[in-house]
């Protein structure tokens, strides 16, 4: 690793608090929530290399030498500063299935996000997804990987790009309305090429823990939890069209096999067309977590609490982004146990209210119990 280090805002016994309080939360071994607070003091202007439009390194070139992007984000990360349970990390931001671009998609980048498409219509019968480590996409994946491990140490702990759920990889080849249809006129093909993704999603997450573990600061996905072991984001955004029956067919496999293969594994429950799946997905004995998100044009999270409590009920672990006061609501009515809760700070929130909204959040917990 490299010898210079980065002015991060964040000290080793910091580092050891994380690792101490994040452990208990995970064993169930600490009542509060885990409380995420960033604040980032602003970016002076570079002439060299311009931020990119939402902070996503997907937007770079892919022959921008690695050193270059990762100037950008060592900028942003001198200046931020943690607060509550929060600790420097910082992920690949590709798009929400970027492993489809390693087996060959189409990858669109915009404003917005990031898109996937099939480069040509294929019969389902032909697909067949296989490993290719000279894959552009997957190189860069893992250069900027290993150059930010080389670059930052065990200053920051360095997150797995999102490679996306079985289903939502195998529509980026399909179409989404395509793969509906062959959920009835094609099954045991879906099943043919939703067991070829995972067995290679499996191979793509070890490959990236190897490098990342490098820092020994831990994993972590792109939604703000922390783990000192083997941690990611599951997901299936496509779950959101099909019925619990096909979910547990089409869907569930994949994640029962993803889970065994990490030591938290969690689920990004995207949408109200996600809750049906709610007690397929408390079954699976090994997943440790779920993240509510109820989706643009929805009710807050913290106006569904009775969901809320089905999830820690079940001995699940639940993270939601909320406003402070969404987050003070959910501690009152519910306690804070079993929640990692990321706060949605208003710009013009300034230190002594952060300091001063912790020492509220403490207070209602402690009050509660």
């Amino acid at each position: 690793m490299d010898n210079l280090k980065i002015r991060i805002n964040f000290s080793p016994e910091d580092w050891e608090r994380v690792y101490r309080d994040w452990t208990a939360w995970w064993e169930g071994e600490i009542d509060r929530p885990m409380i995420v607070i960033e604040n980032c003091d602003p970016i002076p202007k570079r002439k060299t290399i311009p931020p990119p439009l939402n902070c996503r390194p997907a937007e770079y070139p892919l022959d921008m030498p690695v050193d270059l992007v990762i100037d950008y984000y060592e900028d942003v990360l001198e200046r931020m500063h943690y607060y509550g349970d929060a600790m420097p990390k910082w992920w690949l931001d590709f798009g929400p299935g970027i492993m489809a671009g390693f087996l060959g998609a189409q990858v669109m980048v915009d404003r917005s996000t990031v898109w996937f498409h099939p480069l040509k219509e294929s019969d389902i019968h032909e697909l067949k997804f296989t490993y290719d480590p000279h894959n552009a996409w997957w190189e860069r994946i893992r250069d900027i990987s290993r150059r930010a491990v080389e670059r930052w140490g065990d200053q920051v702990c360095v997150g797995h790009a999102d490679l996306g759920g079985n289903l939502d990889i195998l529509a980026s080849f399909r179409t989404t309305q395509q793969l509906l249809l062959d959920l009835y006129d094609a099954p045991e093909e879906v099943i043919r090429l939703s067991t070829e993704i995972t067995q290679l999603w499996v191979r793509y997450y070890k490959e990236l823990y190897n490098i990342l573990k490098e820092s020994g600061r831990g994993t972590t996905p792109w939604a703000y939890i922390w783990s000192p072991g083997k941690c990611y984001m599951l997901q299936s955004d496509f779950a959101y069209m099909i019925s619990p029956r096909m979910f547990e067919r089409f869907v569930l496999p994949d994640l029962v096999e993803c889970c065994e293969h990490m030591d938290h594994g969690f689920y990004h429950m995207d949408g109200i067309g996600q809750i049906p799946h709610l007690d397929l997905l408390c079954s699976i004995k090994r997943l440790r977590g779920i993240q509510w998100v109820p989706g643009d044009g929805n009710l807050p999270p913290e106006e569904w609490l009775p969901l809320l409590k089905r999830i820690v009920s079940a001995d699940k672990r639940c993270q939601i982004n909320l406003s402070c006061e969404g987050a003070l609501r959910v501690v009152k009515e519910l306690g804070g146990r079993g929640f990692a809760i990321w706060i949605r700070k208003d710009e013009n929130m300034a230190e002594d209210d952060i300091r001063a909204f912790l020492t509220q959040m403490r207070l209602v917990d402690a009050n509660r119990k």
